[in-house]
């Protein structure tokens, strides 16, 4: 492994994609949002924490790191007046209810699928032989439900971290709150603000759940991907790959 490893599919020249697939033929699919994660996070956070794990993995156990995909399902309820309230725009957390600033990504649960399923087809005709996805919860849940189904039907093994590591998948296991906010202080620190949130520790933050964010370290959030590495890692000796 080297620093300037690629392992990006996007940036990888048809020879080096080649050469990672016959080493390790693994894809990483992030699922992503552009979504609200609190004043203090970026938009892309969900995007942003499961890239950033993929990446570390494919650098210790090889394999590619798929485009993520920004669209994915949610709740959402309809208003007689004003937009539709998506996601965490209803939590008990964000008071009053509303639209909170940033999110662009609902897609029906049904399109989702299709997308998945349409990119699983394509993965298994360029030789992967193994993709793990993990990210948004919404997403993840469905990736879930669907993954001994779609192991059947494309001939693939999957990893996913509400199936097979229900107790003890340690990333992106709340909304904004201390643990995501952890992981992305650890992979992207400059995309991090917690003076955006509010000083008076009476005042919880508008749309976050979980464990109080201005809690937040990147030591934590170190702690938290070498955990999923971990279990990255074992599945994938467990598939023999």
């Amino acid at each position: 492994m080297t620093a300037n490893e690629k392992v990006d599919y996007e940036e990888l020249l048809p020879h080096e994609f080649e050469e990672r697939l016959a080493r390790c033929p693994v894809g990483y699919l992030p699922l992503g949002t552009l979504e609200w994660h609190g004043q203090q996070n970026a938009l892309g956070a969900d995007f942003l924490q499961a890239r950033g794990l993929f990446r570390r993995a494919a650098k210790r156990f090889g394999g590619i790191v798929l485009p993520p995909i920004w669209v994915g399902p949610d709740r959402i309820a309809s208003r007689d007046a004003g937009p539709s309230l998506i996601g965490m725009d209803t939590a008990k957390t964000t008071a009053p209810n509303r639209q909170l600033p940033g999110s662009l990504y609902w897609a029906p649960k049904g399109l989702f699928l299709m997308l998945i399923e349409n990119i699983l087809a394509q993965a298994k005709r360029a030789g992967f032989k193994c993709i793990a996805a993990d990210g948004h919860g919404p997403s993840r849940t469905a990736w879930a439900e669907m993954a001994d189904a779609w192991e059947k039907q494309f001939h693939l093994k999957l990893i996913s971290a509400k199936r097979d590591f229900p107790d003890t998948w340690p990333t992106q296991t709340d909304h904004a709150g201390r643990n995501e906010t952890s992981i992305m202080m650890a992979l992207a620190p400059e995309l991090v603000d917690l003076t955006r949130l509010p000083a008076n520790r009476e005042q919880w933050p508008q749309g976050v759940n979980g464990e109080d964010p201005r809690d937040a370290s990147a030591a934590h959030g170190e702690e938290l991907i070498e955990a999923a590495l971990g279990l990255i890692g074992g599945k994938l000796k467990e598939y023999g790959i």
